[in-house]
């Protein structure tokens, strides 16, 4: 990771995010900063050489900050309805309980 990225600033920004929200953002940053060192790079073989000083910045994450959107509580309430109700079915499943 670049060091102008910023930890506490990204859980900030984060604030509410599912970790599936933040999860997605990170694996976005990172596809990101691969396409931008392809890009630099003159060839397939100058990339391999260059592989190794690649760094995830913060321009990663605030560009995968604005493709990715969190999940609404709307649809996280209904994911919650979803897994309630598939607890509630003879799988077994014991039943957990929503957040407050």
């Amino acid at each position: 990771m670049a060091e102008d990225v910023k930890l506490d600033e990204l859980a900030r920004k984060t604030e509410g995010y599912t970790g599936a929200d933040i999860a997605s953002i990170c694996n976005t940053a990172v596809m990101l900063s691969i396409k931008e060192h392809i890009g630099k790079a003159k060839d397939a073989e100058d990339a391999k050489k260059r592989a190794k000083g690649l760094k995830v910045a913060k321009r990663h994450f605030d560009e995968a900050m604005q493709k990715v959107k969190p999940i609404s509580s709307q649809e996280l309430r209904m994911y919650e309805r979803f897994s309630q109700q598939f607890a509630d079915t003879k799988t077994g499943l014991q039943k957990v309980p929503a957040p407050a």
